[in-house]
């Protein structure tokens, strides 16, 4: 009984994990993962360069932050 409820929980489990998405700050959402912050930033603001510049700095912050734990 208790063996067929563990594999019950690491299948509902796994499927749960799969749901979920794996960003983990704002500034990496999307096709934007892997690249660099203002590179990611040109994309989003082509037009304006003070957003695309905060948008890097926020960026940046962001990434230390995961760095730091």
């Amino acid at each position: 009984m208790s063996k067929k409820l563990i594999l019950a929980a690491a299948a509902a489990g796994l499927v749960a994990a799969t749901a979920l998405p794996m960003q983990s700050t704002s500034a990496q959402a999307g096709s934007l993962v892997g690249m660099p912050c203002k590179e990611a930033a040109k994309l989003q603001f082509p037009d304006d360069r003070k957003m695309a510049r905060a948008w890097a700095k926020e960026c940046v912050m962001a990434w230390m932050d995961t760095k730091r734990g």
